[in-house]
């Protein structure tokens, strides 16, 4: 009896490696902001989130990769799912306040959904785009705060 082929991933041990470290580097610099700000979803969420769709799309990548040429349509398929499913996972992290008028949680739920595009794109090796979308996440993350501060503060002035 012959047992069927293990499909293997076209890519160096190094090279997937690197892909694999990348966004768990990247998730975990987005989770530490949340972490440092006391929210929930904090550097182990992110870059196990950010992990886990590299992963997918790695495995995705091999797998469409099978006969020599890259599925591209598998792999979108793969982004589409896990995307969709991390939303899921950024909807529980939202909770609305007992008045209704107070909703918390968006921000942390937003940046779930960043580290799982930062994991789709070290998966397929877009490595100055994981690191751009995270520098401008992190400014975002961090930057904003104290733009949400001055306006409110103009808002309380005027």
């Amino acid at each position: 009896m012959t047992l069927p082929q293990t499909p293997k991933i076209d890519l160096p041990a190094v090279e997937m490696l690197l892909r694999l470290g990348t966004t768990t580097l990247v998730g975990a610099l987005i989770g530490l902001n949340r972490e440092l700000r006391h929210k929930a979803a904090g550097l182990r969420t992110q870059a196990l989130v950010a992990l886990g769709c590299a992963t997918a799309t790695l495995v995705m990548a091999g797998l469409g990769s099978a006969g020599g040429t890259p599925d591209v349509n598998a792999v979108s398929r793969v982004v589409q799912g896990v995307l969709t499913g991390v939303g899921f996972l950024g909807g529980g992290a939202i909770v609305r306040g007992s008045n209704d008028a107070h909703i918390q949680g968006l921000t942390t739920a937003a940046s779930i959904w960043i580290s799982a595009t930062l994991g789709v794109a070290c998966g397929v090796g877009f490595w100055g785009l994981a690191l751009a979308v995270m520098a401008l996440a992190l400014c975002v993350l961090h930057g904003g705060v104290w733009v949400e501060r001055w306006v409110h503060r103009r808002q309380d002035v005027g």
